[in-house]
């Protein structure tokens, strides 16, 4: 029987996936409250709202409760090591979250679990915190591998880049290899093509999740002059913003940016239902993309629900909630990892 937790679980994202792919989560663990309600709703498993630094050796004994596998599953927030920030290194290092990972390793070597997995942005890597949560894992007996994965490959219809590591007390671990071929990657129109038009500021009444966010005059017309994978550069001069006019600003070609149909979608973040904080403007349509729209390129799937009903809906929370969530399909391909790694063990036992 093989039993999982996900700490830092936020609305479910890695916690779906490794269900969809067979393996048993129970738990999963998050500070953020707003994230319950979508967690339980879509998920056969209990949210506790707790930190991890504040989690007992008795809480993981009582969840693994008649477990042969024991997996435990992270991804600390990422915000101290993304390339969006732009803190100091000395910043960051009194953020308390870059310490969180930390916190993940010493709960690793007081639980010991069969099969440790986690994931977090490319640049992670070359952080002197993880090198050290890698080392550790060597030291208690792990065999690790670890690689950065460009999404697409693995069937999400996003450019994102993440890190995933796998450890295995039980012998060699690895992720399977790559789904999709840069000639098949899922595109923007297979993802999101299938939903029904909305204008800016509305809200399709069959769906509460499919609404865009309202634009002012100078941004609607800023997406008029927009053309699918382009710039700001193509429009009039009078539209363009005085920072993208700066030596600084003109750079930054990807903001207030349209995606096309034929290719991935942008890397969704907490900002993605506003068109000027990234290429997120929808290909055809005079608007940034909706909160539904953001959680299928996030693998979510259709149906995912996010807020209860009868609570006024609020659109931040709900995209902060999909920007920071592990995509289903990445979760799905650990789960995938996972069981093929014991299924392989077995076979060495037999």
């Amino acid at each position: 029987m093989i039993k999982a937790v996900d700490l830092f679980c936020g609305a479910g994202g890695l916690t779906h996936g490794l269900q969809k792919a067979g393996i048993n989560v129970v738990a999963g663990y998050d500070i953020e409250a707003s994230c319950r309600y979508a967690y339980e709703k879509n998920n056969r498993a209990v949210f506790l709202q707790k930190s991890v630094t504040d989690i007992t050796v008795e809480e993981f004994e009582h969840y693994y409760q008649g477990a042969e596998v024991r997996v435990l599953a992270g991804c600390a927030p990422c915000q101290p090591f993304s390339s969006y920030n732009k803190k100091s290194k000395e910043e960051n290092e009194k953020d308390e979250r870059w310490n969180l990972l930390k916190v993940f390793g010493n709960h690793v070597a007081t639980v010991r679990p069969e099969i440790v997995t986690m994931e977090n942005v490319p640049r992670l890597v070359n952080q002197r915190v993880f090198n050290e949560f890698v080392d550790e894992l060597i030291e208690l007996g792990y065999s690790i591998s670890f690689k950065v994965v460009y999404c697409p490959d693995y069937g999400m219809p996003q450019s994102r880049s993440r890190l995933v590591l796998l450890a295995s007390r039980l012998g060699e671990i690895k992720l399977i290899e790559p789904t999709h071929s840069k000639q098949s990657h899922v595109t923007l129109k297979e993802a999101i093509g299938h939903l029904p038009s909305v204008n800016a500021g509305e809200v399709h009444p069959d769906d509460r999740l499919h609404r865009a966010a309202r634009m002012s005059p100078l941004n609607m017309a800023r997406i008029k002059a927009s053309r699918p994978g382009g710039t700001w550069q193509d429009w009039p001069e009078e539209l363009v913003a005085n920072c993208h006019k700066k030596s600084s600003g003109s750079s930054y070609s990807a903001v207030y940016g349209r995606m096309s149909w034929d290719k991935v979608g942008s890397t969704i973040t907490t900002q993605c239902i506003g068109f000027g904080n990234g290429r997120f403007g929808h290909p055809e349509q005079n608007r940034a993309i909706t909160l539904r729209e953001a959680a299928l390129l996030q693998s979510f799937p259709d149906d995912y629900d996010f807020w209860p009903q009868g609570v006024k809906f609020e659109m931040r929370p709900v995209a902060k909630m999909i920007g920071n969530a592990v995509p289903v399909r990445l979760g799905e391909i650990v789960g995938e990892s996972i069981l093929k790694h014991l299924r392989e063990i077995d076979k060495k036992s037999a």
